[in-house]
């Protein structure tokens, strides 16, 4: 149980940045709010987190990563337990952060997914590829795994 606010979850990703002091600063709050705003989570910034839905709180947890670093995310598995709607919607989420220079690493089982929005793909099996999303495509990992068939 996390009695948390979205509010509170968010700001705390500016942690690692504050040192031994015991408060946040200006900077570091407003840091927290533009990314509430970002991510369209405003209206939930009162709200307790363990009252969100999978998707909000997926929302609130990469606002709360992107206070603390906002030229990478790391992203594991972004869309496990999401409905449908929640997980094209945090696809298109993660592409538009991508798109406005944020550098996304992202670890899914979800390759068409991963095929539809990634711009290169590291595939490890019993053989590594790593490599453009076309040349995944055309490659004989990409044929076997996704099941297609060659030109």
């Amino acid at each position: 149980d996390f009695p948390a606010s979205v509010w509170e979850i968010v700001l705390s990703g500016c942690l690692s940045k504050s040192g031994l002091r015991p408060f946040y600063n200006k900077a570091e709050k407003e840091t927290a709010q533009k990314n509430i705003e970002r991510l369209g989570i405003a209206d939930l910034s009162d709200k307790c987190y363990r009252d969100l839905s999978g998707g909000q709180q997926q929302r609130v947890l990469l606002a709360r990563a992107l206070c603390a670093a906002d030229k990478l995310l790391l992203l594991d598995e972004p869309v496990t337990g999401l409905d449908p709607v929640a997980t094209a919607d945090m696809y298109t989420l993660i592409n538009t952060l991508n798109k406005n220079g944020i550098t996304i690493i992202m670890i899914s089982h979800d390759t068409e997914a991963a095929v539809k929005y990634a711009s290169h793909i590291l595939h490890i099996a019993d053989e590594v590829f790593f490599g453009t999303k076309e040349d995944y495509l055309k490659s004989r990992q990409g044929k076997i795994f996704l099941n297609t068939k060659g030109d």
